[in-house]
């Protein structure tokens, strides 16, 4: 997500788990929240319940030197309409938010959340420095912390409970604001939220065979089509004309410079497929029915573009072929480079991709290239835990729900079983990313209402606990 001259520092995180094979790997960290894949910034209006707020920051929380004292505005958005008022049992909803813009991801399942237990919602704390040295993750939970005490104390609700929510990285903002800051918040549901993607925990190749289980259990001869293309794709390319030849059959709006391109390109369009791959619009299915739908004998890139031709309306107009290319004015980007260093890479024949394995010295080097600094593979595991994540958890937490689909590709890296009577997993065979967030429609299947229920059913119990407590004293 590319930045102006101003740098996001709380809302930040993981477009679409696209965060790609000699696309960066990083690139596949990029989870992108609730909202479906796409390629452009998101443009949306604000619907007129929400009201913007500014908070005067501190820059950094954790220096007393001078210029640590400096402020700036960080944004936030509140909807009064369904809450109940502080002399009431209503609670607070904090929305941690992703890498995208405050105000798009305001629609969501805490909505709901907030209607059936007469919340307040607060949405995304969104903040912003031109320094990149203070972007970092404990910034972000420190900012959220000053914002909630001052909400609860303008609202004079300094009693009612706060539930941290969160999808995909704002999901692992919310556990770990919750571990950090129990005093703060009361509990979180942190959905799609890859918190064991770091060191060695997770196999490197996880993602990919996810991905890669997606399109196989949907369809074998689709999987098998895919797997054979990448290599059609250089075989063509090496013809004369041949990158012009791939550059007609797939409709570019430039002409093609190498084959990697448009195979980093395809690759990007199959895993963000798998992670997205919820109702109603289930796009590994809809990929695989139009590769698999081809009239009898199409050739394979003919396949490959009908499978694409059936995911994306609109495909008959020139398609832009990008990628995802490490910027100094991607807040994201920095992270990467800093903290979130997720280990994503896979060898020959592990997947249906070609090999690419993870590299660290790769890694580092366009890091120095791009920002001069070297990243801290090892960092997360140290401020967070992991390694034994049911002993620190178990040990030290409470009240997390760590909510999955397992055709998430990122749901590799999830807390999938229960660690205690309190930190305990959701989790759905049939969801993809952020599922469970997405706000309810009539429409939606059994499976995830019930999900939604259960997720409901255990906060109603936090808030109950709370109160009971809270009566007490």
């Amino acid at each position: 997500m590319a930045l102006p001259s101003f740098h996001l520092r709380l809302a930040l995180l993981l477009l679409l788990a696209v965060c790609a094979s000699a696309v960066h790997p990083r690139k596949l960290t990029r989870f992108g929240g609730v909202r479906r894949f796409t390629t452009s910034e998101p443009s949306y209006e604000l619907p007129p319940e929400y009201e913007i707020h500014y908070y005067t920051q501190t820059v950094d929380h954790f220096n007393y030197k001078p210029y640590s004292y400096a402020t700036f505005q960080h944004r936030y958005i509140l909807n009064y309409k369904y809450w109940g008022g502080a002399n009431s049992s209503s609670p607070i909803f904090v929305y941690t938010g992703e890498e995208t813009d405050v105000t798009y991801d305001v629609e969501t399942f805490i909505l709901d959340l907030a209607a059936r237990f007469k919340g307040q919602h607060v949405n995304s704390f969104e903040s912003y420095f031109n320094t990149l040295g203070y972007l970092s993750l404990e910034q972000a939970l420190a900012d959220y912390a000053q914002v909630i005490v001052d909400v609860k104390k303008n609202l004079s609700a300094e009693n009612c409970p706060a539930v941290a929510v969160g999808a995909s990285y704002g999901g692992m903002l919310a556990s770990w604001f919750r571990i950090k800051y129990p005093h703060i918040v009361i509990g979180a549901l942190a959905s799609s939220s890859p918190i064991l993607y770091f060191d060695d925990i997770t196999p490197q190749n996880g993602y990919h065979v996810a991905v890669t289980k997606d399109f196989r259990d949907t369809s074998e001869s689709c999987y098998n089509t895919i797997k054979q293309s990448w290599s059609e794709i250089d075989r063509i390319a090496a013809e004369p004309n041949g990158l012009m030849t791939l550059s007609n059959k797939f409709n570019t709006c430039s002409p093609l410079n190498t084959s990697q391109e448009l195979k980093d390109y395809l690759e990007i369009m199959y895993v963000s497929a798998a992670q997205y791959d919820n109702p109603p619009y289930y796009p590994v299915e809809r990929t695989c029915r139009g590769i698999d739908g081809a009239p009898e004998g199409t050739d394979i890139l003919g396949r490959i573009v009908a499978g694409l031709k059936s995911r994306f309306r609109g495909w008959d107009s020139c398609h832009d072929i990008f990628t995802f290319e490490l910027s100094n004015k991607s807040a994201w980007d920095w992270q990467t480079c800093t903290q979130i260093v997720m280990p994503i890479g896979y060898g020959y024949n592990e997947t249906m991709f070609e090999a690419e394995p993870f590299d660290i010295n790769n890694y580092t080097k366009d890091c120095l290239d791009v920002f001069g600094i070297v990243p801290r593979p090892h960092w997360m595991t140290t401020e967070f835990g992991g390694h034994d994540i049911k002993t620190v958890l178990g040990n030290f937490a409470s009240n997390i729900i760590f909510a999955n689909g397992l055709r998430d590709p990122y749901s590799i890296g999830g807390v999938l079983e229960d660690i205690s009577d309190s930190v305990v997993a959701v989790h759905t065979e049939h969801g993809a990313h952020c599922s469970d967030l997405h706000p309810p429609t009539p429409d939606d299947p059994d499976w995830l209402v019930a999900q939604r229920d259960k997720e409901i059913k255990i906060i109603s119990a936090w808030i109950v606990e709370y109160y009971a407590k809270l009566a007490t004293k």
